[in-house]
């Protein structure tokens, strides 16, 4: 078994959750107590940013969607329009001149306005963010699961931090032009997603019994964070990261990504950016999504192996034999551990450092041995440091050496210093929320982008675009001399560093909505109907 005694039920409840085809629907859910007051939308601010209600029935012909009920749409012709981002056309003003602003609007909002550069969180800024670089359309069909409105969106939660820091919860939207109207309205410093619900979240109060709202489905979604690496990486602290310490980042999502789609079978897994120090991932398959909080917590458990704060000690108690799923991670993470953590952060440089590996190895003779040496030679690194393990391990300076026990705690060793810290909280409940991928990081002003894990090694997230550089991409693009009149408009986010992101998000949509697709085909088959529309 992976871990220790605590742990084996969650890795028999994962193995349950591995062997399903499908999750049924959990019949009762705790809902989730707000970590900020649930603001009602009367209270959020005076009348210029009060959010009216929207009429869920509401039909918006901005969306594309008004006129096309799900009768019309034919199989064949779900993802003809996946390319085009027509319902929100291209906002470049006629006259051929790139300017940030917003359509319409005469107040500047480049990076720059009268030679002073302006923070990301600054509304206008944010204005232009939101009206022409964020992927409304493809957010939309990722959380929709198809080209036309259903419950999927329009009974799923968001939540707003606006600018007074006041928390909004529970807003629904039947259309993404809807959620885009409340966003420019009330500009967030950030939205975030929530579950869909058994009912629109907005009439949650009007039902007789407060218990009867219940979350149904939600992407299975993990956190990672470098702040709970601070205790073993030397480069940075706090908020404050470097291309060093996003190794840490590198390795985690190598072993939750593999664990995941070799262990579990998901397919569909998408890596995000959280714009300063972490990543996010969000599961999107749909037996993940209908995952209940017990299937959740057994997978949480699964992947959780270190345990404890940066002051307790042995972090890494596993039971032998190995998991197959820790004889994998040490498979990736051996080459990560020489190089990105040995060479590059050297944790066990001074005497106090050096002391806590000691104290994770199993013999005394051998660690006072170790101890004199290292006392001898101050400053010696901490790759010559592990190489001294075996080295006077094989002199004999232990009589009472056991070696198995030796090999055992070097293994513990590594997947204390390389193994993934997950925020397991943020992956055990349904009804938690999560940063919406794309939105703005408020301190570094960095888009929340899609990694690409089949170029990991090539992230940087200090390269990552700002939304600053965007809008200034956006005034610097020019025209091609030759346009081809029956050319489609070029959007603003291909003008931008921001088009790879979008692009990549877009091919990730589209797969998953294939799978969707070919998922209601089969059911109909099943069912012995006929019919090829939705």
């Amino acid at each position: 078994m992976p871990h220790s005694e605590p742990v084996e039920s969650d890795v028999r409840e994962a193995d349950e959750v591995k062997m399903e085809e499908d999750v049924a629907v959990p019949t009762e859910a705790q809902r989730q107590s707000p970590a900020k007051e649930d603001v009602d939308m009367a209270d959020v601010a005076p009348e210029p940013i009060a959010v009216a209600e929207e009429n869920p029935n509401e039909e918006s012909k901005e969306d594309g969607t008004s006129e096309r009920t799900k009768e019309d749409v034919r199989l064949e012709d779900l993802f003809a329009d996946v390319d085009s981002d027509d319902e929100f056309p291209n906002s470049r003003p006629a006259d051929g001149t790139p300017s940030s602003s917003s359509p319409g609007e005469n107040t500047p909002t480049s990076s720059e306005e009268g030679g002073h550069s302006l923070k990301a969180s600054d509304p206008e800024v944010m204005r232009s963010f939101y009206q022409r670089l964020f992927p409304w359309r493809y957010l939309f069909q990722w959380l929709n699961h198809s080209p036309t409105p259903t419950n999927d969106f329009s009974h799923r939660e968001f939540a707003f931090t606006l600018p007074n820091d006041a928390y909004l919860r529970y807003q629904a939207f039947p259309t993404s032009e809807h959620l885009k109207k409340d966003v420019l309205r009330l500009m967030p410093s950030r939205f975030e997603i929530g579950p869909v619900y058994n009912t629109n979240p907005r009439d949650r109060k009007t039902l007789r019994n407060s218990t009867a709202f219940k979350p149904l489905s939600k992407e299975l979604c993990f956190d990672i964070d470098l702040t709970d690496y601070d205790d073993i990486r030397t480069c940075c602290d706090k908020a404050n990261i470097c291309n060093k310490c996003w190794q840490f980042m590198t390795m985690a999502i190598k072993v939750v990504d593999a664990a995941l789609r070799e262990d579990f079978g998901f397919k569909h897994i998408m890596w995000v950016y959280s714009g300063r120090r972490g990543a996010h991932a969000w599961v999107c398959d749909k037996k993940a999504r209908s995952m209940d909080d017990h299937k959740r917590r057994a997978v949480a458990g699964y992947l959780e192996v270190v345990r404890g704060g940066s002051q307790s000690g042995k972090k890494v108690n596993l039971r032998r034999p190995l998991h197959p799923h820790l004889t994998r991670s040490l498979d990736i993470l051996k080459s990560h551990f020489q190089e990105d953590v040995l060479e590059a952060q050297n944790p066990w440089e001074t005497d106090e450092q050096a002391e806590k590996l000691l104290q994770l190895l199993p013999d005394r003779q051998l660690n006072e041995s170790l101890r004199k040496k290292w006392n001898s030679a101050p400053g010696r690194p901490s790759l010559s440091k592990w190489a001294d393990i075996d080295a006077l391990a094989k002199t004999g300076a232990s009589k009472s050496l056991d070696a198995k026990a030796l090999l055992e705690a070097k293994q513990d060793i590594v997947l204390e210093y390389t193994y993934p810290r997950l925020d397991i909280e943020v992956s055990k409940k349904l009804n938690h929320l999560l940063k919406s991928p794309f939105v703005v990081h408020p301190g570094t002003g960095r888009v929340c982008v899609p990694i690409n894990t089949k170029s990991l090694e090539d992230f940087d997230p200090l390269g990552v675009p700002t939304v600053q550089s965007l809008l200034a991409e956006i005034d610097a693009w020019k025209e091609p001399e030759e346009v081809d009149p029956n050319s489609r408009p070029v959007q603003d986010w291909e003008k931008t560093g921001l088009k790879p992101y979008v692009e990549q998000f877009r091919a990730f949509v589209l797969t998953l909505m294939k799978d969707e697709r070919d998922v209601k085909v089969k059911w109909e088959r099943d069912e012995g109907g006929e019919s090829m529309e939705f």
